[in-house]
């Protein structure tokens, strides 16, 4: 799960940037001190789970997350017990008094995750059109993307290859963002299939791929998790 922090106490945040370290299905992509920074963040790059202070100077949490378009699951992280009713109206995963032990917010965390689970089942194939037909590719199956000028070819194992009239963005929207990760404007990878990975390049079976250096960071992150 993608996350993200917003509490006005730099320290507060350390805790969780350390906690949510030893969480492994957990990747904490940023962390505020300010809430509409965060805002301007949630609107780009929508999150899975927020970790939320309430009491902030700017706007409290309470009504930062009522004015979200789109809510993450969201754990409160505060100093006062006050306003946990409130917190679960708005459905809360959970609300952690600060201070906290790493054990509480790791019960929290699995919470958040049992959640995510129910409202993303995991997918294990997908439909893609090629010509007139909807083919049905399981995702396993799936090595590697090419950009082919307006196609997007879909490598697969045993030599295979489907042909799809679509742009890479809309090809990766059809696919399990923590399976799958975009490294050159030109090719989406299999997580799971990367044989080799250097500053360069990736290999998949016998096939070297370039990494582009706009998405170097972000395969860096998903291999790594």
């Amino acid at each position: 799960m993608k996350a993200i922090a917003l509490d006005d106490e730099p320290q507060a945040l350390e805790i969780i940037r350390a906690f949510a370290a030893k969480v492994p299905f957990l990747t904490l992509e940023a962390a505020f001190t300010n809430a509409f920074s965060a805002m301007d963040h949630l609107r780009q790059a929508p999150a899975d789970l927020l970790f939320l202070d309430i009491k902030m100077p700017d706007i409290s949490g309470l009504d930062f997350l009522r004015s979200l378009p789109q809510r993450p699951l969201v754990i409160f992280t505060t100093a006062y017990s006050e306003h946990a009713v409130t917190s679960y109206d708005l459905d809360a995963v959970d609300y952690l008094l600060k201070p906290f032990a790493l054990s509480r917010f790791l019960k929290a965390c699995h919470k958040a995750e049992a959640l995510y689970q129910l409202r993303h089942p995991t997918a294990t194939h997908v439909f893609v059109k090629s010509g007139y037909e909807q083919i049905r590719v399981e995702l396993d199956e799936i090595l590697y993307l090419e950009g082919a000028g307006n196609y997007v070819v879909f490598v697969l194992t045993e030599h295979r290859k489907i042909a799809s009239r679509l742009t890479m963005q809309e090809a990766l929207e059809l696919l399990p963002t923590d399976q799958f990760v975009r490294i050159h404007r030109s090719y989406v990878v299999a997580c799971d299939k990367i044989d080799r990975l250097d500053r360069h390049d990736v290999q998949v079976g016998t096939q070297v791929l370039p990494i582009g250096a706009n998405f170097r960071e972000e395969l860096l992150t998903q291999v790594g998790k």
